[in-house]
């Protein structure tokens, strides 16, 4: 589980909720918040197929429960292909369990004696096709996260009109602008504590992921290409930060 994003959420509401536990029944109004989810899920299906906004959930769960595996971490595990492909040939690889299914893919692809051009071409296919996915997900969250506020100023609009049309009682100009108001704070508050840091969480997984994808083609055209294992940290190595590079030569080494 991604703890920031349970963090972040649980401070974020439980801040506002703090501020305005006073009196909390004067934020709450059924039709205020229908007109802002309602005019916001119309129109993230008026941007996409329905097909796409029925993965929208899916899509957010990743940004509670992705988890990348550390770059560090991946590449200790194609040097020790590396290492076992120089022992025993490519094909003493088939005997390796590799749990990631994209490195498990390529590895596949080059124990089949594909050359490297064709490994390299087929893996950013897988890439570029994944990278089309997170871009339409993050998409819509950015979309909800742009017509919320919106919303919320046109329920807020509705609300003047109506609150304009009957001035007979001074009295209740106040509360009906209050009232008025609070589609502008539901709008307002979905778009910046939940659907465009969703938005921007996914985009940083993504890009986790790409990264971590393209050092694993790295990796495997340098096997299938028979580089040294020294050749091959030293090539994913780059990566890598300074320090996090540092420590995994230092790791390397006592494994030597």
């Amino acid at each position: 589980m991604e703890i920031s994003t349970i963090i972040g959420l649980v401070t974020a509401v439980g801040f506002i909720f703090y501020a305005i536990s006073r009196d909390m029944g004067m934020f709450v109004d059924v039709s205020s918040l229908a007109i802002v989810l309602g005019g916001t899920v119309g129109t993230v299906f008026i941007r996409y197929p329905i097909r796409m906004v029925a993965s929208l959930f899916p899509i957010v769960m990743k940004a509670f429960f992705s988890k990348v595996e550390s770059p560090d971490r991946m590449i200790k595990k194609i040097v020790s292909l590396s290492v076992e492909a120089k022992k025993n040939g490519i094909l003493g690889l088939e005997k390796v369990k590799i749990e990631n299914a994209f490195l498990r893919k390529g590895v596949q692809l080059a124990i089949d004696g594909v050359e490297p051009e064709l490994i390299e071409a087929v893996l950013y296919i897988d890439i570029n096709s994944t990278t089309q996915r997170h871009e339409t997900g993050s998409g819509m969250l950015v979309a909800a996260g742009d017509a919320a506020p919106a919303f919320g100023m046109i329920g807020t609009l509705i609300g003047l009109v109506l609150m304009l049309s009957d001035m007979d009682d001074p009295k209740g100009i106040g509360p009906a602008m209050a009232l008025a108001l609070l589609t502008t704070l539901y709008g307002v508050f979905l778009a910046h504590v939940f659907f465009l840091p969703m938005a921007d969480k996914l985009k940083y997984f993504h890009d986790q992921e790409m990264l971590l994808k393209r050092l694993i083609v790295n990796g495997i055209l340098s096997i299938a290409n028979g580089d040294h294992p020294a050749v091959v940290q030293e090539k994913l190595g780059s990566f890598l930060n300074p320090e996090s590079r540092k420590v995994l030569e230092t790791s390397m080494k006592t494994r030597g």
